[in-house]
């Protein structure tokens, strides 16, 4: 019932331009882009339990099966490598998330070849969509030039 008051009284506002017409967007108008402020506290890396709670938030539970997940903690200038368990053939989601002041970079990697390749701005993350045309364990190596957490999963779509 809420909804409904409040979505008549949005309808009744109607705009007058002095000039008699309405303003035309051009390509560099910012009218329709918001930037919201980052969350300061994602420029604070964490560990422990806190470390765990942010990964859980920062991934969301995805529609498929989860087979392999992990997050930790970069010193400056640090990169890490693992390897997920054998994957079965299909289609799988990597969401890859990072906190921190600054950039990570996410390699994905198949036999030397290169699936996903991405430097995230901190405080984002990211989904990407990999096909493996059969079983296969896929690398994944997260860097960062500044102190940082990184949380990774694959699921299966």
């Amino acid at each position: 019932m809420l909804l409904v008051v409040l979505s008549g009284g949005v309808a009744g506002c109607e705009y007058t331009y002095e000039d008699g017409g309405r303003p035309e967007a051009t390509a560099t108008s910012t009218a329709g882009n918001v930037a919201l402020p980052p969350d300061p506290a994602l420029e604070d890396t964490v560990s422990g339990d806190a470390l765990e709670e942010w990964a859980k938030a920062a991934l969301p539970e995805s529609q498929g099966q989860s087979f392999y997940s992990s997050s930790g903690y970069l010193n400056p200038g640090e990169s890490k490598s693992e390897q997920t368990v054998q994957l079965p053939g299909g289609t799988y989601a990597v969401t890859l998330a990072c906190r921190g002041t600054r950039r990570v970079t996410f390699a994905v990697t198949l036999n030397d070849v290169a699936l996903v390749d991405l430097t995230l701005g901190c405080a984002n993350a990211r989904v990407s969509v990999v096909q493996l045309d059969k079983d296969a364990i896929l690398s994944i190596t997260v860097g960062s030039r500044s102190d940082a957490n990184f949380a990774y999963r694959v699921s299966r779509l």
